[in-house]
């Protein structure tokens, strides 16, 4: 019988690498992952509030709890460690936050996978697990800090470099990206679940959505005066 983590499956937990990132008033996540779907489990975002990432031997009611306490008091060191505190079998679980202003924050507890870091600045938080090196997480926030374009497009960096800089110790499986702004839905929300090439095509999809990402928000509030494709049934 194959090994588990043969199958993406490292005895349950998710071995991923992530980055939670703000740009104005928006908020995103970017992960890739050995697992499958990823980001489902992973990113959690709330308008006008913040993001998280709960990972590693994923609880994701864990993401949830941080938006909670986010939205009650705006501080993100604080909701983490409220959290944290309170959570049952905290020690399986590797967290991010960020909030609308200030630095991320992250913990990561004493049963996380493998080699695993963190890394923080204003506006953006990484963290990853069973990575090929402690460098990835700082990785990420050096690219996302250098990149220009859209926030998506920054993300998409980030991880790349992640990827070209080790990543995880093996191949990564799963990718996807989300992105908030302004209105009660994701503007972005693009994953790839399986592949053998998950951030490539991740890649191909941004470059196929952005152009037309702000004309399905106005579809949304305004679907009179929004753009069509001519496609039966779109959304």
């Amino acid at each position: 019988m194959r090994d588990r983590r043969d199958r993406g499956d490292p005895g349950g937990g998710t071995v991923t690498f992530s980055l939670v990132a703000r740009d104005g008033d928006r908020f995103g996540v970017v992960a890739s992952s050995s697992s499958p779907a990823v980001v489902a489990r992973v990113a959690h975002l709330r308008p006008g509030v913040g993001a998280a990432a709960s990972q590693n031997v994923t609880d994701p009611r864990l993401g949830t709890r941080l938006l909670d306490r986010l939205a009650d008091h705006g501080d993100a060191g604080r909701a983490l460690s409220e959290v944290a505190g309170a959570a049952a079998d905290i020690g399986y679980r590797q967290l991010t936050v960020l909030g609308r202003t200030g630095p991320g924050f992250a913990y990561s507890g004493a049963r996380t996978l493998g080699t695993h870091a963190t890394a923080t600045a204003d506006g953006a938080v990484a963290a990853g697990n069973m990575l090929a090196g402690e460098h990835i997480p700082g990785v990420m926030i050096d690219a996302f800090t250098a990149a220009g374009g859209e926030l998506e497009q920054r993300l998409l960096a980030a991880l790349r470099a992640a990827v070209a800089a080790g990543g995880e110790e093996g191949p990564v499986r799963s990718a996807g990206l989300v992105v908030v702004a302004g209105v009660d839905w994701p503007v972005t929300d693009l994953r790839v679940d399986w592949a053998d090439d998950p951030v490539d095509r991740l890649a191909e999809i941004l470059d196929v959505w952005l152009p037309q990402r702000d004309d399905y928000v106005r579809r949304g509030l305004d679907p009179a005066s929004a753009p069509s494709y001519g496609v039966p049934g779109d959304l």
